[in-house]
């Protein structure tokens, strides 16, 4: 997507002509990662494979140049620099606050200069490098991009990006500590499971030794290291390997932070084909729920944050640091559990349209009404197994 920046003049408080300026964006980032300046420095997937994604499936992989890359950090700043002015047009001496993004918004082309401008509302603390696998980018290009990014946001106190476990493994820990050096603090991988079997079954592309060695570098570089599981990956065929190796896996890693993404089947994935081929069973809620039990007692011994940050999870209260915290996320397993069958359907309902996002909920009458209501009307809309209609909303969420 091409960004561009264009004039505002309604009462002498909008932006000049002077000030216009473009850059390119990707589609994703983390959800932690929703402050952040989003710089692209590659274009889609280089690998492509994994079939739970449907993220870039009809798209080629492509590397940007550095000058390239360079030019768009330096038509962030001046973006962010017209944004302040306007600021200060208006008053608010240079601050973006509220008002100031509800003028971008007023103005023609002003969401244009939103994703900049939300960026320093939030304090303008942290930059993501885009898209799927940024550390493919030879080191001395990257370090460039990060030497600029460095160079022209001098308040920015992290830069993060997305990488793939196969490609930290080719990666030797001298060339991430360079990278560390020149300004990357912070590494996310799609671990998603340490079982070889559901590796293999998924197609992605590496193995649970590559990923053990990866982190291991990432963490010897000096950076921070968060690591992405996905309940539910292994089906009902593998869900006891696929919990139990992921943990071991994790605690030979031991990352800064363990976050987790339950599966949902993206309509025209290749998972959905094996899926309706009999090759793949998901598991219900209920059946993800005992697998992240079985899953969080094998962290334990680790310091590491559990962090349940993604609309897709069921208990979203799964959240705290090991391992002082780990009795009070297994509790929240153990009580889903307990529930009887009507109060269980009452809360993964109220949980997929918005309604619940904690246990506790189902105690407050209100609440407990509207989500009871929605339960009735899933099953008078949908007859037939619960699970089908949940996992069809969840498909929406993907």
């Amino acid at each position: 997507m091409r960004v561009a920046l264009d004039a505002y003049a309604a009462n002498n408080r909008g932006m000049s002509e002077a000030e216009c300026t473009c850059y390119e964006t990707g589609r994703i980032r983390p959800p932690s990662e929703a402050a952040s300046l989003l710089v692209r420095v590659t274009r889609n997937c280089p690998w492509n494979r994994c079939t739970f994604c449907p993220v870039y499936k009809d798209q080629k992989f492509s590397l940007r140049s550095v000058e390239d890359v360079t030019a768009d950090v330096r038509a962030m700043a001046a973006t962010a620099e017209a944004v302040r002015n306007l600021s200060l047009r208006m008053g608010h001496g240079g601050e973006v606050n509220q008002r100031v993004i509800s003028a971008l918004l007023l103005e023609a082309g002003g969401r244009e200069a939103l994703q900049v401008a939300l960026f320093l509302r939030d304090g303008g603390r942290s930059v993501f490098l885009q898209d799927a696998n940024s550390l493919i980018l030879p080191v001395d290009r990257l370090v460039e991009v990060l030497n600029e990014i460095r160079q022209r946001f001098p308040a920015v106190s992290r830069v993060t990006s997305y990488a793939r476990s196969h490609t930290l493994y080719r990666r030797s820990v001298d060339d991430l500590k360079r990278l560390r050096e020149a300004g990357l603090d912070r590494i996310h991988v799609g671990l998603e499971s340490g079982c070889d079997e559901v590796l293999q079954l998924v197609e992605k592309g590496t193995t649970a030794h590559e990923q053990i060695e990866a982190g291991r570098r990432v963490k010897a570089a000096g950076m921070e290291l968060s690591e992405y599981v996905m309940p539910g990956l292994g089906g009902r065929a593998l869900w006891r390997q696929h919990a139990e190796q992921t943990a071991r896996v994790l605690s030979a890693i031991e990352p800064h932070f363990i976050r987790l993404r339950s599966l949902a089947i993206p309509p025209g994935s290749p998972l959905e084909a094996q899926w309706e081929h009999g090759e793949f069973e998901p598991l219900d809620d209920v059946g993800v729920a005992r697998e992240i039990g079985l899953f969080l007692d094998g962290l334990e011994g680790m310091t590491t944050r559990v962090v349940s940050d993604h609309s897709l999870n069921l208990l979203e209260e799964i959240e705290g640091q090991l391992p002082d915290d780990l009795p009070k996320m297994r509790a929240v397993v153990d009580r889903f559990l307990a529930l009887d069958e009507t109060d269980q359907q009452v809360f993964i309902v109220g949980r997929r349209i918005g309604l619940l996002n904690r246990l506790d909920q189902l105690d407050d009458p209100a609440i407990r009404v509207q989500a009871q209501f929605a339960l009735d009307e899933v099953k008078r809309r949908f007859p037939g197994p619960l699970e089908a209609a949940v996992r069809r909303a969840m498909m929406r969420m993907v």
